[in-house]
């Protein structure tokens, strides 16, 4: 059953250490640290996306800047209370790690170094909209059931013609997706017109499967 739980959240990305190592927290004994990795896109852009990492994984290795490494996990979700206000915080959860030294090797997995796969469920209204240039958008968070009774709450975006599809979703709905993890700048503007960059954190849907089970009824909303 456990197996069955993680199989729902799977994400592999690869990339360069681009920060230093840093004590995030400890629970039940373990400590975990956190790092960002710079993990290409196909169009010559980058996502830094932050890690957190078991010191049972590192123990002996040496993770410096510019380091190369295969990551392969789960995308994680917390709650993190600032100003009396919950925030949604989202890491790569690595469950195993690999430093690669090849160079020839290390082009041929940045072919593809980013892929996550969620089986989970629709637990907010999507939000459909086109920009200003006529591209179709959809905003989804999908619940993903993990062990211990918890969920990660994870924000997702689809373009085109599922994003059309995403529009159809109702909350419960069950769907699984495929897709990439990406980073993206924004700027919050506060009440004293102070402009503060932000980074926000979701997953770039490629494909996407309705699961018709559960109870689901799949139509459009009223």
């Amino acid at each position: 059953m456990a197996n069955k739980i993680i199989d729902t959240n799977t994400v592999k990305v690869i990339g360069k250490v681009i920060s230093l190592i840093e004590f995030s927290h400890e629970m039940y004994g373990e400590g975990f640290y956190k790092f960002d990795l710079e993990v290409p896109r196909l169009s010559d852009t980058v996502d830094v996306l932050p890690v957190t990492i078991s010191e049972r994984l590192i123990i002996n290795m040496e993770l410096c800047l510019g380091t190369y490494v295969e990551i392969k996990g789960q995308l994680r979700s917390y709650n993190r209370y600032i100003n009396n206000s919950s925030r949604l915080i989202l890491t790569v959860f690595a469950r195993d790690i690999q430093i690669l030294e090849e160079e020839e090797n290390i082009n041929e997995l940045l072919r593809t170094p980013n892929k996550i796969y969620l089986d989970g469920y629709i637990c907010k209204s999507p939000i459909y909209r086109t920009t200003p240039f006529g591209r179709e958008i959809a905003d989804l968070l999908i619940a993903v059931n993990r062990s211990y009774n918890k969920s990660d709450y994870i924000p997702c975006i689809a373009w085109g013609r599922n994003a059309r599809f995403c529009e159809k979703l109702l909350v419960g709905d069950h769907i699984k997706l495929w897709g990439r993890i990406q980073s993206r700048e924004y700027q919050k503007r506060y009440d004293d017109e102070k402009i503060e960059t932000k980074i926000a954190y979701e997953v770039s849907i490629s494909k996407l499967e309705y699961i018709e089970n559960d109870n689901n009824r799949f139509g459009k909303k009223d």
